[in-house]
């Protein structure tokens, strides 16, 4: 059996008209290209931090997970190099935007507000530092665009492509789903910065929450022990890849660099610390 369609991370699979199983990979990116070096157990990591996601936030939206147990896969996937990192989910069709969720000022965002004091079509009543949590979380859109680069859009922007009353519900969604995770991460160590969010729409016109959620590949999450303004603080994704890559200008190059062992062993020993710390 092969997949359908092969991501930087994720490997998807039809196995119906109305269903699909998605494996997540121990591959990782970094500066949009993928490295040849494998981080052991980052696929297990984030398949299993979505799935605990995903069961803590169904009663505010459903979501497109039939089944993470290996025993409901078809007999393809029932084997080992498959198990813990491979779920069986809807089919949806998929909205062509990302919703991206930002409680902090911080990346491209603090980036932008240095010179600008605005972002996205926000602007703000007091001044930040870096890293300092905003007073309420925002909602900064991004449009799958056919050149294949995702497009920042403002809220505004996003009603006129969709609707007003699409806009205030997607808003209020994603803002609810930060905020549960957020304190619920907060009260295990771990501060959620920003996150992102996918959508589709299942076979009935219903809304459905998608692809992975709370992720170390899909946030930023922070030590909360170690968290103070004004620097970049310690975080539990692939930053410490990035450092390095940054570290030996090699960010962004083609063919891409194999990491160091250590390197590698280091980065797959944060992603078990962040699935310990949220999941116990």
């Amino acid at each position: 059996m092969k997949p359908i369609a092969t991501g930087k991370v994720r490997d998807v699979y039809e196995v119906a008209d109305d269903k699909l199983v998605i494996v997540t990979t121990d591959r990782i990116s970094a500066y949009d290209v993928i490295l040849p070096t494998p981080i052991t157990g980052k696929g297990v990591v984030l398949n299993q931090l979505s799935l605990f996601w995903f069961n803590l936030t169904r009663d505010i939206v459903p979501n497109h997970i039939i089944s993470g147990n290996t025993f409901d896969l078809p007999e393809f996937f029932r084997t080992p190099e498959f198990d813990g990192r491979t779920v069986l989910v809807k089919r949806l069709k998929m909205l062509p935007f990302e919703f991206v969720v930002r409680g902090y000022m911080f990346g491209s965002m603090w980036e932008t507000y240095k010179t600008e004091k605005s972002f996205c079509g926000y602007t703000f009543d007091r001044e930040y530092v870096q890293a300092e949590r905003l007073d309420a979380p925002i909602l900064t859109p991004s449009a799958k665009r056919s050149t294949g680069h995702d497009e920042n859009i403002t809220v505004a922007q996003l009603q006129d492509e969709t609707s007003a009353e699409f806009t205030a519900q997607i808003t209020d969604l994603c803002v609810k789903l930060y905020n549960r995770c957020y304190d619920y991460a907060l009260s295990r160590g771990i501060i959620i910065a920003d996150t992102k969010f996918e959508f589709g729409y299942d076979e009935r016109g219903e809304l459905v929450l998608a692809d992975e959620i709370f992720t170390p590949d899909s946030s930023r999450f922070w030590d909360a022990s170690a968290y103070k303004t004004g620097v970049s603080p310690k975080s539990y994704d692939k930053q410490f890849v990035r450092d390095w890559l940054t570290a030996n200008k090699l960010n962004g190059v083609e063919p891409a660099p194999e990491i160091p062992a250590d390197i590698a062993a280091q980065t797959a020993a944060i992603y078990a610390e962040c699935l310990r710390k949220i999941t116990g």
